[in-house]
């Protein structure tokens, strides 16, 4: 991957993440929150200081790519985020799945760009 284009990614999902991981402590952002089943989940990880935890991550993780340091074990643990993002839009939010896509796309472009650090770990 061109090194100039790997650099726009890996910062625009510094950026989303970071973004969105701040929203989540000082909310910034007005999220209306989600009704039905959706509602009852995201209350459940909220009360359960799941989404703390996943704030922490982003934070970490939009810092950590921004800056390229440790951008690729960071874009590793960043895909149970953004995975997790799809499937709970695709199953209990589908209206509002346009971000999770953006998210995971981002994501998977990232990791193909640190595809040369992953190569080590997939020596048999």
């Amino acid at each position: 991957m061109n090194s100039k284009v790997f650099m726009v990614l890996r910062i625009l999902l510094g950026l989303f993440v970071l973004v969105f991981g701040l929203n989540k402590f000082f909310h910034f952002i007005p999220m209306e929150a989600p009704a039905g089943d959706a509602g009852a989940y995201f209350g459940a990880l909220m009360s359960s200081k799941t989404l703390t935890l996943v704030a922490i991550i982003e934070v970490v993780a939009g810092i950590a790519l921004i800056f390229n340091k440790y951008g690729a074990l960071m874009a590793l643990i960043l895909m149970s985020v953004s995975v997790n993002a799809v499937l709970f839009h695709a199953t209990l939010d589908p209206e509002n799945i346009m971000g999770a896509l953006v998210l995971i796309i981002l994501n998977v472009a990232v990791l193909f760009g640190y595809k040369d650090k992953y190569a080590p770990l997939l020596q048999p």
